[in-house]
């Protein structure tokens, strides 16, 4: 029996009704995922109440729609009078649970967050195998707000509902059915099943309302849960709200705690890193849209030309989203190495319990190496991951041009060089783009997808299509000397070498801005990526250098002593016995001096406020511009790039947003300060003046 062989009748556009037998059935129908939008709460608040006056009805079924359940609040009606317009979702659940008549929830698909808490507050709950359940609000920097802190302890005990409410990782039906989130797990006709379930538990007497149930008291285990809590997670504010909100359940009856989560949810809706998270989560949902025209293309084979360290994070990646790839070397002890590291990396994952033996075995046999690229011959998509210098990258490209068919897609792995001139050393600069990977490449989740000028909407959409595939990230971006995020890096690294030549230590900066929340100071950074690397970049850009602009030399000087990071032992920091813990080393002290005598600067005692704010306003002003020259779509792409590659603290939203949070006026402010203090590298951005003029609080 299927939902759409139903005779509905429309009670709200979002929600159906239609009576089998003794049966009511509501249809919950919302597209894309059934959210519980006003209409839906509506609709379903009527067909309880015409189920509950239908002396014919004696049971009623709840199901949702193209195969899922419900995938909780509507997003698009976020911040709007719509989501508090009654009935609310508590409003409805204390209708089922007031029932006499018993109420199914029938789950395909997936029952996420309210979704979830609509089935919990069901009598019944049934789920066809391949559903998901979940309470992922804590993504959000929320916690449930629909009775999901009270109700799930009630049903799967405390230490089960606090595992999955501050993870807020789903389950599957499997495991829902054994820890007693389900009553049953149907294989086929979810609905016939449902319906039949309904009308048997008709027959008794009462039914089981999970508010009722007691579920003891396990102080220590709460305190073992706060304990273990991971402080410097994005999310951890939340995550401490919902261990606090899931003690309620423990200590108070189900209206005082229903009571006490509303509470705690409304104080964490107007939370600053609430707020943060949740405009994070709307741009990273918003990042890899692109709109095109035309025939969509289909990637299934892929090349990867160079088996380092990111060229073997890469082809890791693709493996394990069941891509075949053909994974190209030129010598074969450099192949040995990258498949040796391949394998080191996979049998890591599987000692932690992430794969099994057999799945490091089936992702290495979709590998395929060797050293000849001819292997590319009939590939979709070929990624280079070669030497970042332009010669060698258009030469791997002419030949890459001669030997791959004529439509497929060669991708550049380059952080910063320009695809454009890249393009020109093939005969089909249409087919031409960059994937920026960050390293770990099987690991870290962002991808800058660079568009050329010649790069066609097909190639760009297969690209965007199957970073997504891989459990990618991806940000669209234009091409300019280090795409977004290495650009912004270089004014946000330069300014840190400023108040190192002004008299701050290297300690000191990073002390600051790990305490601001940044994974890694900027210095250690350095170090740990290696400074030879933008040394050449430095070097490669010094004839276009404006002349009137503050140059510092520190970083030169300390790479001219040999010192390029952690793998020559030495950088900024010093690092022991090839250790990877920094030690402060006087001699960059000494460096810093000597630079600040020949600028003529008078070195003096900096604060921490001082370097979080020239540090954070330099990724803003540089971020303003990159996006008033269309670098990127949309800001909070800007934002995406920023938390995902480089280690920017999502509870403060990203760069864009941090400066909308400070307040444009102030952050424009505080720029013409710095100008006035510091000279022409702090002018302010274009778009920061114009929006300011304009009144406005966005970029």
């Amino acid at each position: 029996m299927d939902v759409s062989t139903l005779a509905l009748t429309s009670l709200t556009e979002a929600v159906g009704y239609a009576v089998t037998g003794r049966v009511a059935i509501l249809v919950l129908d919302n597209a894309p995922v059934n959210g519980l939008g006003d209409t839906a709460r509506a609709g379903l608040q009527q067909g309880l109440m015409r189920a509950r006056e239908d002396e014919s009805v004696a049971a009623v079924v709840i199901i949702g729609a193209r195969d899922i359940f419900c995938g909780g609040a509507d997003i698009r009606q976020f911040n709007t009078p719509a989501a508090s317009a009654r009935p609310m979702l508590r409003d409805v659940i204390a209708t089922i649970e007031g029932l006499s008549k018993p109420v199914v929830a029938a789950i395909s698909g997936f029952a996420l967050g309210g979704g979830l808490e609509l089935a919990l507050g069901c009598h019944y709950r049934l789920a066809k195998s391949g559903a998901r359940l979940g309470l992922p609000e804590v993504a959000l920097g929320l916690i449930p707000g629909g009775g999901g802190t009270q109700r799930l302890p009630r049903v799967v005990g405390l230490e089960t509902a606090l595992r999955m409410i501050t993870s807020g990782k789903p389950v599957s039906a499997e495991k829902a059915g054994a820890i007693g989130l389900v009553d049953k797990v149907v294989q086929e006709d979810l609905l016939g099943a449902a319906i039949a379930y309904a009308d048997e538990a008709a027959g008794k007497t009462a039914h089981p309302v999970v508010g009722l149930r007691d579920i003891g008291n396990d102080a220590a285990l709460l305190a073992g849960f706060r304990e273990k809590l991971n402080r410097k997670a994005r999310n951890a504010k939340a995550q401490m709200a919902a261990i606090d909100s899931v003690e309620a359940a423990m200590r108070l009856p189900i209206e005082s705690g229903l009571a006490e989560e509303r509470r705690i949810f409304d104080s964490l809706v107007e939370d600053p890193t609430s707020r943060a998270l949740r405009h994070l989560f709307f741009a990273e949902k918003s990042a890899p849209r692109f709109s095109h025209e035309g025939p969509s293309r289909s990637i299934e084979r892929v090349g990867i030309l160079g088996a380092g360290t990111m060229g073997g994070g890469i082809a890791m990646a693709f493996a394990n989203a069941g891509y075949t790839v053909a994974l190209v070397e030129r010598e074969q002890a450099a192949l040995d190495r990258g498949v040796a590291l391949i394998r080191k990396n996979y049998e890591i994952s599987a000692a932690k319990g992430k794969f099994s033996a057999a799945d490091v075995a089936e992702r290495l046999a979709r590998i395929e190496t060797g050293l000849d690229i001819g292997a590319f011959a009939d590939v979709d998509l070929v990624i280079e991951a070669v030497f970042e210098d332009m010669g060698v990258k258009q030469d791997v490209f002419r030949q890459l041009d001669r030997i791959c068919r004529p439509d497929a897609i060669l991708a550049s792995n380059t952080s910063r060089l320009n695809i454009d001139e890249i393009a020109r050393s093939t005969s089909r600069p249409a087919n031409v783009i960059g994937l920026h990977f960050f390293s770990p490449a099987n690991v870290m989740k962002l991808l800058e997808v660079v568009r050329g000028q010649a790069t066609s909407d097909g190639v760009i959409a297969a690209c965007m299509a199957v970073a997504q595939k891989i459990g990618k990230i991806p940000v669209l971006v234009r091409v300019c000397e280090g795409f977004v995020g290495n650009r912004m890096l270089t004014g946000y690294w330069r300014e840190a070498n400023f108040l190192l030549e002004e008299g701050a230590s290297p300690q000191q900066i990073d002390r600051a801005l790990t305490a601001f929340g940044m994974a890694m100071g900027p210095l250690a950074m350095a170090d740990l990526a290696g400074l030879d690397i933008n040394w050449a970049t430095r070097k490669r850009l010094a004839p276009t250098r404006p002349a009137h602009l503050r140059y510092s030399k520190v970083a030169d000087r300390i790479c001219e002593a040999g010192r390029f990071g952690q793998k020559t032992g030495a950088g900024y920091y010093r690092y022991e016995q090839h250790g990877r813990e920094p030690v402060p080393d006087p001699l960059v002290d000494a460096i810093a001096r000597e630079c600040a005598r020949e600028a003529g600067i008078e070195r003096r005692t900096i604060g921490d406020e001082e370097i979080v704010e020239r540090c954070m306003l330099a990724l803003i002003n540089e971020g303003a511009q990159i996006y008033a020259e269309g670098i990127v779509q949309r800001a909070s792409d800007i934002d995406v790039v920023y938390v995902n590659g480089y280690g920017f603290p999502g509870w403060r939203g990203g760069p864009m947003f941090y400066a909308e949070a400070l307040g444009l006026a102030t952050v424009l402010q505080r720029l013409r300060a710095l100008h006035s203090l510091h000279g022409a590298h702090w002018q302010p951005a274009a778009i920061i003046e114009k929006r300011v003029a304009e009144g406005a609080s966005t970029f």
